[in-house]
């Protein structure tokens, strides 16, 4: 692969999946800018984080989505723009894509989703507008005629897994399990530094222009029975299952205020809507991460639960 490597601009790079997205640009070879703003350099972690990738070759650049100016200079060095910034403040990118549309040379946009695809979810009346933002800056996005790709790689494995999908616990159990729905609806999982991965690959790839990449990749797609069942193989007991019906969650989610209620109104929209998995990906708009990149390794539910075991007996 001789062509040349395009010049990114990463938005959010100290988080936790802008550091991977950050990681893996460097990995494959991308002139890599980093926006860090002034607030970065009070906070040991971040500090640490920025050092390690300048270490590793990248650029940082000082500003932020509130500074215009700024984030004009910084964008007008590059040809991608990947923001990976918390879902609260997605609508904070408008300032972004007026910025990308005025500095003309931005061969795509990956705006901060990472997450359901929001044209497709089926909670919207219940979600306090979490896809509702996500879908307005989208609308932006194509209003303008930037050019596009869309990450949408349902949960992050980090979200919801290490509990086996038990609001509440930190650890999965051992003994009793709540079951959602009739557990048989499947969820999708994707580790962090492997959506960072196919994110890197796709943004030059003329097959995921103007598209949403979905990643539902082989072994990650699972429902909750399925969960149940892995977990059990792997601690060598049976669970006993507790089944909570559909109106039971709806309940449980009225009577819990917001935010402490998220968790449970994604377990509902995921292992009970189907969000995830209920539509077949359309071609002309999508494509499946795995099958474009099928050299992309990635971690599986059972590997990941397979650490989270190890960590068990670790701390026993």
């Amino acid at each position: 692969m001789d062509e040349k490597k395009s010049k990114v601009l990463i938005i959010g790079a100290t988080g936790n999946l802008g550091y991977h997205l950050a990681e893996f640009s460097l990995k494959f070879s991308h002139p890599t800018f980093v926006l860090v703003r002034d607030s970065a350099f009070n906070d040991p972690v971040k500090v640490q984080k920025l050092q390690s990738l300048s270490n590793c070759g990248a650029t940082l650049i000082k500003g932020s989505l509130e500074d215009e100016k700024s984030l004009l200079e910084a964008v007008k060095q590059v040809e991608v723009v990947i923001c990976s910034i918390p879902s609260k403040h997605v609508l904070e990118q408008m300032v972004l894509v007026r910025v990308i549309k005025e500095a003309g040379c931005i061969k795509r946009f990956i705006p901060s989703e990472f997450g359901a695809d929001p044209d497709r979810i089926q909670i919207s009346d219940m979600d306090y507008n979490f896809y509702l933002r996500k879908a307005e800056i989208r609308r932006l996005v194509e209003a303008e005629g930037i050019p596009y790709t869309y990450i949408s790689c349902n949960f992050l494995m980090s979200y919801l897994l290490p509990s086996l999908v038990q609001p509440g616990l930190k650890t999965p159990p051992r003994d009793k399990i709540r079951v959602f729905g009739d557990g048989n609806v499947k969820a999708v999982f994707v580790k962090e530094q492997d959506v960072a991965a196919f994110t890197i690959c796709s943004m030059d790839d003329p097959r995921t222009l103007n598209k949403v990449l979905y990643l539902r990749p082989p072994g990650n797609v699972c429902s909750m029975n399925e969960l149940v069942e892995i977990w059990e193989s792997k601690i060598g007991k049976k669970l006993e299952k507790i089944y909570v019906s559909e109106d039971e969650l709806l309940i449980k989610i009225k009577e819990t205020p917001y935010p402490d209620n998220m968790q449970m109104i994604f377990i509902y929209s995921a292992f009970v809507k189907g969000d995830h998995t209920y539509f077949d990906i359309d071609s002309h708009s999508g494509a499946e991460g795995t099958q474009l990149f099928p050299n992309v390794k990635y971690a599986t539910i059972s590997e990941f639960l397979e650490t989270l075991l190890e960590q068990a007996s670790i701390s026993e």
